[in-house]
């Protein structure tokens, strides 16, 4: 269980890493944005309900993902030789 104040400080995470995060939402949403065009060209009903759950699926971790660079902040490279 999460308390108030631990839900607001949030994550500090790479750029490398919010970059990875940002491009594997951007895969999942084109991902579902195709296997629901695909949906048109079935015909059994259970095989359309399973890609409507894929689609599903798909938006929801793109979701949970965004939700989470939406907490986090990215930290701050130290330089590597001290001036």
């Amino acid at each position: 269980m999460m308390t108030s104040c631990a839900a607001n400080e949030g994550y500090e995470i790479s750029p490398r890493f919010r970059q990875t995060v940002a491009d594997r939402i951007a895969r999942l949403e084109k991902d579902a944005a195709r296997d629901e065009a695909l949906v048109a060209q079935l015909v059994d009903g259970d095989h359309i309900r399973r890609q409507m759950r894929l689609v599903a699926a798909e938006r929801a971790e793109a979701l949970r993902m965004r939700l989470f660079l939406d907490r986090s902040r990215t930290r701050i490279s130290q330089p590597l030789i001290e001036i």
